[in-house]
């Protein structure tokens, strides 16, 4: 599945991207936790590549930790990144952000030290800026593409941040990290099919994390035996039935999606940092 969704107003922001980092001190690179390398936009690469940058791993609180670990290790050792782990809404773990580019950034103390939040879509661009603003500037919301504009707000310690809006690549490869993406939540649902993503995310689950369904579904006196299986299971018990008695596997895909989206099957993440490898596939943006 390669997915294409890439709104009018990205073009713009990409733009708006370019121009922004030649005036700021460091990028703040807002990545979901769950899908790093997924949620990575290679033109942040691109276009940011002269610039400090921090990567933020948020919703950590959604990932499995022990892969986060891995995460984090593989961004300073292999990438030679600077990395750390968040949950945006929790301002004691936020404020690591802005102290983090305290310790690492040399300036002028004259001078207004300047960061630019950049990042896919539904990462948590706009909760996160919102915390360390400590009130609601930016629009939030469960669904992509929310902000729209660049935004600026001065916060303490003489820090100008500012935010825009989520910027996806026109065509997403290779299949797995479409999948993780539309998995996530980062791609909007209009242009994904849930029944689709569903299949994807019943197979991930049974093969990483078969104990946490188990644990979630107690309707299963057993592990199903393939990812159709699962899906019929959750149907079936969640009266997902279309006349005759037969599944719609549309609406059980959508209680699988949104139990994994809200972090009710447990603390999941759908990347390790050696996928790709096991995968045999070459990741076509390194």
């Amino acid at each position: 599945m390669n997915i294409q969704w890439f709104p009018g107003h990205m073009l713009e922001t990409q733009n708006l991207l370019q121009k922004s980092a030649a005036k700021v001190d460091a990028i703040l690179e807002v990545l979901d936790a769950r899908v790093p390398r997924a949620s990575e936009n290679p033109l942040v690469e691109k276009l940011c590549k002269n610039k400090f940058r921090l990567k933020i791993l948020n919703k950590a609180d959604l990932a499995d930790p022990d892969i986060t670990t891995l995460w984090l290790a593989y961004f300073k050792n292999q990438k030679k990144m600077s990395a750390i782990a968040i949950t945006a809404t929790d301002k004691a773990l936020a404020s690591r952000v802005l102290t983090y580019c305290g310790d690492h950034l040399h300036r002028n103390r004259a001078r207004k030290r300047k960061l630019l939040v950049v990042g896919i879509p539904n990462t948590g661009k706009s909760t996160l800026l919102n915390t360390l603003a400590g009130k609601k500037i930016a629009r939030t919301g469960n669904v992509p593409a929310i902000t729209r504009h660049q935004q600026r707000t001065s916060l303490k310690n003489n820090i100008d941040i500012y935010d825009t809006p989520g910027i996806l690549w026109p065509v997403i490869t290779p299949r797995q990290r479409a999948y993780a993406l539309a998995v996530s939540g980062a791609i909007s649902d209009t242009a994904v099919d849930y029944q689709d993503i569903a299949f994807f995310a019943a197979g991930f689950l049974l093969q990483r994390y078969p104990e946490l369904l188990l644990s979630r579904y107690r309707f299963l006196d057993a592990l199903p035996g393939d990812e159709t299986e699962l899906i019929e299971r959750i149907g079936a018990a969640r009266g997902c039935l279309k006349p005759g008695g037969l599944i719609n596997y549309q609406k059980a895909g959508e209680i699988l999606i949104r139990d994994l989206r809200a972090g009710k099957i447990g603390r999941i993440s759908i990347e390790t940092p050696y996928d790709e490898e096991k995968n045999g596939e070459k990741d076509p943006f390194l």
